[in-house]
C-alpha cells in the first residue's frame, strides 16, 4: 500500500478553503494547473511510499505511540505560497512547532518499523492546492492567498492515509485517498 501520515483538517476548515479556491479558479487563466480538490486536501506529515502489508501493523502501533506522546494543538489554514511553478499551497498558523514535532514522530515511527524514509529535511506544513507543469506562474495565485485566514481548530488525531494513484492515461483522474487508521493525540501538557 502507498501510505503517508497526515493531519486531516475538519470539514468546516475545508469549506472555508474551498470558497477561497473557488475565487482563485474563477479569477484568471488557470489552464495548465491541476487543482487537487477538496478530497485531496491534507497536511502530509511523513510520506512512506509503498509499504508491505506485513509492515502496516507495526507502523500503526508506532504511530499510535507517536499520537499518544503528542498533545492536541491549535491550527488554522492561513496564507499561501508556491514551490517554484510546480505546486501552489496554503500554509498553516497556530502551534506549528507541535505540528513539526508530530511530523518528526511520524517519520521516526516509520524508521522504527523498518521502513526506508526520505532524507530528513525541515518540515514545512502546507496543504497542496494545485500542481503545475512549470509553465504557469503561481506567484499571482499565492499572492491572492496572502490574506486568506481560516478559523482555528484543534488538531486531535494523527491519520494514516492510503493513496491510490490515477490510472495512467486517464485525463482528469486524480489520486484517491482513504484513511486507513487514526489515533487520538492524547498527551497532556
Amino acid at each position: 500500500m502507498r501510505l503517508f501520515a497526515a493531519v486531516l483538517p475538519p470539514d468546516e476548515a475545508l469549506a472555508e478553503l474551498e470558497r477561497a479556491v473557488d475565487q482563485l479558479t474563477g479569477s484568471g487563466d488557470s489552464e495548465g494547473l491541476r487543482w487537487t480538490g477538496r478530497p485531496g486536501w491534507h497536511f502530509t506529515l511523513a510520506f512512506y511510499g509503498e509499504v508491505p502489508d506485513e509492515t502496516v501493523p507495526e507502523l500503526s502501533r508506532r504511530l499510535e505511540r507517536a499520537a499518544a506522546r503528542t498533545a492536541p494543538f491549535p491550527l488554522a489554514l492561513r496564507g499561501g505560497g508556491h514551490f517554484g511553478n510546480r505546486a501552489l499551497w496554503v500554509g498553516a498558523d497556530g502551534d506549528v512547532a507541535a505540528m513539526r514535532r508530530l511530523a518528526e514522530r511520524a517519520g521516526a515511527a516509520a524508521r522504527k518499523a523498518g521502513l526506508d524514509t526520505e532524507e530528513h529535511r525541515h518540515y514545512r506544513p502546507h496543504l497542496t492546492l494545485a500542481r503545475g507543469s512549470g509553465t504557469v506562474r503561481l506567484t499571482p495565485y499565492a499572492a491572492a492567498l496572502d490574506t486568506f485566514a481560516g478559523e482555528q481548530w484543534t488538531v486531535g488525531e494523527l491519520a494514516l492515509v492510503r493513496s491510490r494513484l490515477p490510472t495512467s492515461g486517464v485525463r482528469g483522474e486524480r489520486p484517491r485517498y482513504e484513511k486507513v487508521g487514526g489515533w487520538p493525540l492524547s498527551a497532556t501538557g
